[in-house]
């Protein structure tokens, strides 16, 4: 992959892990405010906890690609960014814009898909 291509793509990994930071932050600090709300009855506390719960599970898949991007950074670090983790074949330019955190090229990544059901 050439350095421009590379330069693109940790720009684009930086933004969104930017974005998902601040995400995670202000969904923490809205489940800290609704914590400490005094609740009046039982449809205000159930409000709340479905509320926390859509939000904690939000949390957690942005934690997750969060992961992820940190992984897809130090590979371009390491000069090992575009290349498939189980065939070693580059992956499409493509599939990195859409998903610029990918490990696995398409037909890997359906084998992997695959065998998880």
């Amino acid at each position: 992959m050439q350095a421009s291509e590379l330069e693109f793509f940790k720009e684009i990994l930086q933004s969104r892990k930017e974005q998902i930071q601040k995400n995670i932050n202000g969904v923490n600090s809205e489940l800290d405010g609704l914590n400490s709300l005094e609740l009046n009855d039982e449809g205000d506390h159930a409000s709340v906890n479905n509320n926390s719960m859509v939000e904690s599970a939000i949390v957690q898949q942005q934690q997750k690609e969060l992961g992820e991007i940190e992984v897809a950074l130090r590979k371009i670090a390491k000069g090992e960014y575009g290349i498939c983790e189980m065939c070693e074949d580059d992956i499409g330019f493509q599939r990195l814009k859409v998903k610029p955190h990918a490990i696995y090229c398409i037909d890997c990544r359906e084998i992997v898909e695959k065998s998880k059901k």
